[in-house]
């Protein structure tokens, strides 16, 4: 009995003990955090479903991370928020109409008179937008990042003239002095203690998302000196700062949704095909068959000017989805148009021309001491599958949880990982202990 009690004290002793953790302190080591100041395009500005939008830009990228430099004696984020949810985004398709809103997930019934989930918004024009196009007062924002501004357009007074201008209408909201001043010459004036930065993704995916059609991506050589200009105006002295690279285009849905291959048909479908492309003479190479097909694109050395797409091929997100279904294009002497296409050459012009640019960011890092926030490197691992949080994420389109409804722009959830990947490159760079952000008030898609 009194060997029973003796266990019973120690093993009440043993249960009574709680081991002591101690988390890291949050610190800047190296770093300086007084005055943080961001700089980009769609990525660091907010841009998500298609548009930018007040609650987007609360949870923007920039936003989430200046949460987290508030523990190590950061401030709170400036940026010139948008009036409403609503929000305001280029149409891809701008013989439709010049804006649309975010896109939210709904109910559509297609060309086939089926109904199902799909992304929902509204066109509107000019004349609809004033609320979104007019100046704002005040000034000193941090988020000098800008929708669709390349590193050309950082250095362009004329980035800032009003949109019937031709300037952008984003940054016309908040340039210091419109059609004088310069994105990067707001930013240098604002003598940051710190840089984010995120360049050249629209160099590389404004040649993408148009199909090569009417633009191409400078080259490296010019990306550099122009990065050259724009870091030279905001690192120096004490100021530090972190620099992200490109991810690859198939991280992206929007390049990967609609299948290269996606004509799917019967042995019905595939003999008519077969007879009405061979009596027009394109029986060598051209040949349809039960089952899943590649679709037709222009090629001008290929036999008749067409031929069917390679595996390496790309059709962009963009393409009217509906013309496709019920209308034969891409299937039925309608090739699908060059705009909503890539074939095998300006696909590997792309990649190409992405692991030069990140050649250059890396660098540029080098050469200014900055963070390297390895994007490239997530965004494959997203493709892939990552967890956050206890849960998966995925580069599916809006059941992977990571991007939004437009295919290209993550959604908060994905914004909120890819402030933790400026977290961990900043404190492994600075000897900081920046804690990474759970963001729990992020929304993903959401369903109706």
């Amino acid at each position: 009995m009194k060997h029973f009690a003796i266990y019973l004290i120690a093993a009440a002793t043993l249960l009574g003990c709680k081991p002591e953790i101690e988390a890291p302190q949050p610190d800047a080591g190296t770093a300086n955090f007084t005055k943080v100041v961001y700089m980009g395009d769609n990525f660091m500005s907010g841009y998500q479903d298609g548009a930018l939008f007040k609650d987007g830009q609360e949870k923007s990228l920039p936003a989430l991370l200046s949460r987290q430099f508030q523990h190590v004696g950061g401030g709170s984020v400036n940026q010139p928020l948008m009036p409403n949810n609503s929000g305001l985004g280029i149409n891809s398709k701008p013989y439709v109409s010049d804006f649309i809103s975010k896109s939210d997930l709904g109910y559509k019934v297609d060309c086939e008179g089926v109904e199902s989930l799909s992304p929902l918004k509204d066109e509107f024009n000019v004349a609809d937008a004033s609320a979104y196009l007019q100046p704002l007062s005040g000034s000193n924002y941090h988020n000098m990042a800008v929708p669709f501004a390349n590193t050309s357009n950082m250095l362009d007074p004329n980035f800032g003239l009003d949109y019937n201008t031709s300037g952008n209408p984003y940054y016309h909201r908040f340039a210091s002095n419109p059609g004088t001043s310069t994105i990067a010459g707001d930013a240098a004036a604002q003598s940051p203690t710190f840089v984010n930065v995120w360049l050249g993704m629209e160099e590389i995916f404004n040649y993408a998302r148009n199909g090569g059609v009417g633009v191409t991506i400078p080259s490296s050589g010019d990306f550099s000196n122009r990065l050259d200009q724009i870091l030279a105006g905001v690192i120096g002295g004490d100021t530090k700062g972190a620099i992200a690279t490109i991810p690859n285009i198939r991280s992206f849905p929007y390049y990967t949704l609609v299948a290269w291959n996606g004509a799917d048909i019967t042995q019905s479908k595939a003999d008519s095909l077969n007879d009405i492309y061979h009596i027009g003479g394109a029986n060598q190479h051209i040949q349809w068959v039960e089952g899943a097909n590649p679709f037709i694109i222009a090629d001008a050395n290929a036999p008749n000017g067409f031929r069917q797409m390679y595996s390496n091929e790309i059709i962009t997100l963009s393409i009217p989805i509906d013309s496709m279904k019920c209308f034969g294009l891409g299937v039925i002497f309608s090739s699908v148009p060059d705009q909503y296409s890539l074939d095998s050459t300006e696909v590997t012009f792309v990649e190409q021309m992405i692991n030069e640019y990140n050649n250059v960011i890396r660098q540029k890092a080098s050469q200014y001491g900055l963070a390297l926030v390895n994007m490239n490197t997530y965004f494959d691992g997203v493709v892939d599958g990552v967890l956050w949080n206890g849960v998966d994420f995925d580069a599916e389109f809006v059941s992977g949880g990571f991007y939004g409804l437009d295919g290209y722009h993550p959604n908060q959830k994905g914004y909120a990982q890819l402030a933790n990947e400026f977290i961990k490159a900043i404190n492994a760079t600075y000897g900081a202990s920046i804690p990474t952000t759970n963001c729990f008030d992020c929304d993903g898609v959401i369903f109706p």
